[in-house]
């Protein structure tokens, strides 16, 4: 080889080895963060479309808006956190696509969600496969965490925690407090999900318990728009008040409906359909809902949240589940402090953040968070809405007596 073939060979050697380098050095996945950040991906699995988008799109900022205050104040050196939101359509199937989806990017270290436990059935178990944590920020069915057997609870799966309480809760609150206002017959109607299914049978066995009678107990499907067979049959009962288990974009036609028909009663649902949209598309003045934890608005420890949310400058309000989504990323993040801080990448550290999150604890957007041993929510605090003068006005806040 004389010279200068070896010189032009140690040049591109030179060139070859600085490249590899650089290649070597630069771990934030091409997404523009600092050279040596590595990149964490927090999904979010809600409805981004369809009836319950308002809901969907109030977890989805909120958590956009926890992730950007973590990388804002580095609460973890050394990497940066990023949002993967995937639209479940409130729908179990596109629910388990959208797991799938997020399951198979190794960068994804947990999630948040799901709005509806029926989704949540399906998700979960593809997330569990994983090794990935989910923090659902509204899934109510006691299922989800304690098994089929009630009597005889054991958890499903290790990875699944919630910041909200569930219908063994909320259902016997809505009864103690009808009871309370003096209510002793009420009909019953569920869509036929494992949410409405779930929140009807925890609140009329209550109700039942309390010394008030069920008189009618009905159904509807998840997509009826027309329920006058149904009103029907829940007026020829006369009850005083009707309990519905489902969602806003059945609840206030059904309310309407109702009332057209000469049911002049009041409709109560729990968190389903704590929502502006169920007035707009119905529900009445009296009408009243349960919604897990104080009103956000009225507690010091949600302030912080509400300004930054509107700083922040999204284009959908917060919701009624906002500051919960809020929380459950901030309850993953606390943990990732612990699982990331000697992790080489995501994927190998999915396991630790599992077992890192079981012992989170702090003073959150809704106050207490922290989990039981089952994964379940430490506060058990709700709340009574009232539709009054066209919004829903806080009535009682309180733990299940």
């Amino acid at each position: 080889m004389n010279k200068r073939t070896f010189k032009l060979a140690g040049v591109a050697i030179l060139a070859s080895t600085l490249a590899l380098a650089g290649c070597g050095a630069r771990t934030d996945a091409g997404t523009g963060g600092a050279t040596g950040t590595k990149v964490a991906k927090i999904g979010v699995i809600v409805p981004l479309s369809g009836g319950l988008s308002a809901m969907g799109l109030g977890i989805k900022n909120s958590v956009d808006l926890a992730i950007k205050q973590a990388n804002a104040s580095n609460a973890i050196p050394g990497w940066k956190l990023e949002l993967a939101a995937e639209d479940d359509a409130a729908t179990p199937d596109v629910g388990k696509n959208a797991a799938t989806k997020l399951a198979s990017d190794d960068a994804v270290i947990g999630v948040v969600g799901t709005l509806n436990s029926s989704v949540a059935q399906v998700v979960t178990p593809v997330l569990s496969s994983a090794n990935i944590v989910q923090v659902s920020p509204a899934n109510t069915n006691p299922s989800l965490t304690k098994g089929a057997d009630l009597t005889n609870p054991k958890r499903p799966y290790a990875n699944y925690f919630r910041v909200c309480t569930t219908d063994a809760v909320q259902g016997p609150f809505a009864a103690q407090y009808l009871l309370g206002a003096g209510i002793k017959k009420v009909a019953t109607i569920h869509d036929k999900k494992s949410y409405g299914q779930g929140l009807v049978e925890n609140f009329a066995a209550a109700f039942k318990a309390g010394g008030g009678e069920v008189v009618a107990a009905e159904t509807i499907n998840p997509d009826d728009s027309d329920f006058s067979a149904v009103i029907s049959k829940v007026k020829a009962a006369g009850p005083d008040a009707v309990y519905y288990g489902g969602e806003y974009p059945q609840a206030g036609p059904l309310s309407k409906q109702m009332k057209a028909a000469g049911l002049k009663v009041a409709l109560m649902g729990g968190d389903g359909i704590f929502d502006a949209n169920f007035i707009k598309l119905g529900g009445t003045a009296g009408d009243l809902a349960t919604s897990v934890g104080a009103p956000v608005e009225t507690l010091d420890s949600a302030k912080a949240f509400v300004e930054a949310y509107k700083a922040a400058g999204f284009a959908e309000g917060y919701s009624a589940y906002g500051a919960y989504g809020y929380d459950a990323a901030n309850s993953i993040i606390a943990a990732l402090k612990t699982s990331l801080a000697s992790a080489a990448d995501a994927k190998s550290a999915r396991s630790a953040t599992v077992t890192a999150i079981s012992a989170v604890s702090f003073e959150g957007a809704t106050g207490k968070v922290g989990f039981d041993e089952f994964g379940d929510a430490v506060s058990r605090v709700l709340t009574v809405y009232k539709v009054t003068d066209g919004e829903w006005k806080a009535e009682k806040t309180g733990e299940l007596k």
